[in-house]
């Protein structure tokens, strides 16, 4: 089965678009969302298909489809259109339509840019290819090898120093004081007022989590995916407070567990930077 996702994940990589939607379909069950794509005119037209708008939250569809590409690197894919609707019998002609008629078909339409690989991708990369270039030829030129040599200590240098970066940090974090659990550092965050009225509760809970799913898009920091998990608690407390007679409680209950989930993913991020 690990044989079979590495492969699936090879393809992805390599901008198969089958791969790519087999890879999206498996992540984002949790959500009752289908994807379909075509790749065109150098833009990955996707579309997010599910049983109700609910599951098609804006916010968190964005992000989760752009965590898992830009986990992916697809090659030569950087821009993508997310095109989100109710789902509907399979329509092989499904981008035409959308084209012809996209106020009648969409719920919503949204192109994002995927970050570029960092530099030990590439690094990766290049290292991959130098070895594929230098099994097809037995007897290399010395052109060639020297190419090769300077590479070899360019990518050590930038290794070295990149290394050299990362013990000052760790050492710059030991002379600080100990942190209790990663989990306290968002457990003061508080809690919605009980003045608010369900509606105002599920209306802040709503701006709160399209706050931190655009801060996601951006964070690269320990600081920023405390914030940003601290601002998916909060979202899900306001949902969590809505009352059971208001009308849309199901709605908040299910966005509140959404919620959660995506305040532990960014707890995670934020634990990641700290080890």
């Amino acid at each position: 089965m690990s044989n079979y996702m590495n492969d699936i994940t090879k393809q992805a990589h390599n901008g198969r678009v089958a791969a790519i939607i087999t890879i999206l379909n498996e992540q984002m069950t949790d959500l009752g969302v289908i994807n379909r794509a075509i790749f065109t005119h150098d833009v990955l037209q996707l579309l997010c298909e599910a049983k109700n708008a609910e599951s098609l939250d804006k916010a968190i569809i964005i992000s989760r489809i752009r965590g898992i590409l830009e986990s992916i690197s697809p090659r030569n894919i950087r821009r993508v259109r997310i095109n989100s609707r109710i789902l509907q019998k399979q329509q092989l002609l499904w981008l035409k339509d959308l084209t012809q008629d996209s106020e009648n078909q969409l719920l919503w339409s949204e192109e994002i840019i995927l970050k570029k690989p960092n530099i030990f991708h590439k690094i990766s990369t290049s290292n991959q290819r130098d070895s594929s270039l230098e099994s097809l030829s037995q007897q290399p030129k010395f052109g060639q090898l020297q190419q090769n040599l300077i590479w070899g200590v360019a990518v050590s240098v930038v290794l070295i120093l990149m290394g050299f970066l990362l013990y000052n940090a760790l050492q710059f974090q030991l002379l600080q004081p100990l942190q209790s659990q990663p989990q306290n550092d968002i457990e003061s965050s508080p809690k919605p007022p009980e003045t608010l009225s369900s509606a105002q509760q599920f209306s802040q809970g709503v701006k709160i989590a399209e706050e931190a799913a655009a801060e996601g898009k951006f964070a690269d920091t320990r600081q920023e995916w405390l914030e940003i998990a601290q601002k998916w608690q909060q979202a899900a407390d306001y949902m969590e407070g809505v009352s059971p007679d208001f009308e849309r409680h199901d709605i908040a209950k299910d966005r509140a567990s959404v919620y959660r989930k995506n305040q532990e993913q960014a707890q995670g991020e934020a634990d990641a930077m700290n080890n």
